[in-house]
């Protein structure tokens, strides 16, 4: 309520009909507004009463009260009586209806709540034939809890020579607002001014909570404070306008995990199929170990081993070779040997036999040599040095390698 945007007479109860007066005023910027006064001072005894219309809770808990108003200085005035005041009284009274007559509730208090007496931080004291020439006080007082439907306020004057400008009811409350990834619904302030009224936040779209479930608190002045937990964008969503909105990763790029870091560029070699990505796929030909984190780029298998050079020693054999000109983008680069016996003819070749030794290992090298013996005598072999790495187990093609055929002495 805001008595200064009402067109019409406010109507309020007065009590006694020779106590407070409705008048049409101006306010600081000459707009007119109606306004209340009261100056019997020279008559003792003086109880004027001043009601409101009914006024609504909407829900709210505790309830602030601004009183504009000027108060003419005792002192100031010739010959009056020492019952002269210069305060005034404010009360509330709580009702689930519009039930307030001429005569109910009655005008004393209780059953009026009394809130506070209100005085003048300065007071007027000329009259000119232009008008007066006084202060405006403003004093903002706050009362609760509140629980019913609605209530009316009450003015009491006791002998004071006072206007009533400008009467604003109003309650505080905490706006609706985003805060740490999640949306809390507007929320009224407590019953107390010292209150803390707790409020559930929901997670914007796309986020999700962390760790504790998350809260603000609504304080009596209407401001959030004490945050709670919080929420985050999930993988595949990036926090962007002032974490407003958690947005999809562009095309291109990916978002591995729940986290305040944004989407980051796919790594090479691969690509995103859609928007929101959690990580990229690999392109045709390029591959991901087991092993590999998301973030590292996808690789190929190596190219063949390069210059190889036999050295046959009677049924032994020493092999070297330089490394493949290509390592498929990896640093997992290993050897494996197969042997293959082709016999003393034309015929197909077969595996060698178990009793084929290698130095240090057939399979797995690390060094591009290897030393083999216990081969048979005067026979013809096939060596195939294959160059394997991490994902050559991904790819559908067989390993590159390069071929060496040798025939052994005699014994």
């Amino acid at each position: 309520m805001d008595s200064t945007t009402a067109t019409a007479e406010l109507g309020w109860m007065v009590h006694p009909p020779s106590g407070w007066e409705e008048v049409s005023g101006y306010d600081e910027n000459m707009n007119t507004i109606r306004t209340y006064q009261v100056c019997n001072v020279f008559e003792s005894s003086q109880n004027n009463w001043l009601r409101t219309k009914y006024i609504r809770r909407r829900g709210a808990h505790r309830i602030h009260v601004e009183m504009k108003f000027s108060v003419r200085d005792c002192s100031s005035i010739p010959n009056v009586p020492g019952s002269c005041k210069e305060t005034f009284n404010l009360y509330y009274y709580e009702s689930d209806f519009d039930s307030a007559t001429k005569t109910f509730p009655n005008w004393m208090e209780n059953p009026w709540m009394k809130v506070d007496t209100i005085a003048a931080d300065e007071s007027f004291s000329q009259v000119d034939l232009g008008g007066r020439v006084m202060k405006i006080n403003t004093e903002v007082r706050s009362f609760g809890p509140v629980s019913k439907n609605g209530f009316y306020l009450a003015f009491q004057d006791y002998g004071g020579c006072m206007s009533l400008i400008a009467v604003r009811v109003f309650y505080r409350k905490c706006p609706r607002v985003i805060q740490n990834g999640a949306v809390f619904q507007e929320t009224l302030s407590g019953a107390e001014s010292t209150s803390l009224v707790a409020a559930r936040g929901t997670c914007i779209t796309n986020a999700e909570e962390v760790d504790v479930p998350i809260k603000l608190y609504c304080n009596g002045d209407g401001e959030w404070l004490v945050p709670i937990g919080r929420c985050m964008c999930r993988a595949g969503y990036e926090s962007v306008e002032n974490g407003t909105v958690c947005r999809g990763c562009p095309s291109g790029t990916f978002k591995a995990s729940q986290g305040d870091e944004g989407c980051v560029h796919c790594p090479i070699n691969s690509r995103t199929t859609s928007e929101g990505a959690t990580n990229c796929v690999c392109r045709n030909g390029y591959y991901r170990a087991d092993a590999d984190p998301i973030d590292m780029p996808c690789t190929t298998i190596p190219s063949a081993p390069q210059a190889v050079i036999s050295s046959v020693n009677e049924t032994s054999l020493m092999l070297e070779w330089t490394p493949p000109r290509d390592s498929g983008g990896r640093e997992d680069l290993v050897y494996n040997i197969i042997c293959k016996s082709c016999g003393s003819g034309r015929g197909a070749c077969t595996r060698c036999g178990d009793n084929v030794q290698f130095a240090p290992r057939q399979l797995g090298l690390t060094e591009p040599r290897i030393y083999i013996s216990d081969l048979l005598a005067h026979t013809q072999y096939t060596f195939e040095i294959q160059a394997v790495n991490g994902v050559t187990d991904q790819s559908p093609f067989s390993p590159q390698f390069a071929s060496v055929n040798i025939t052994t002495n005699q014994a």
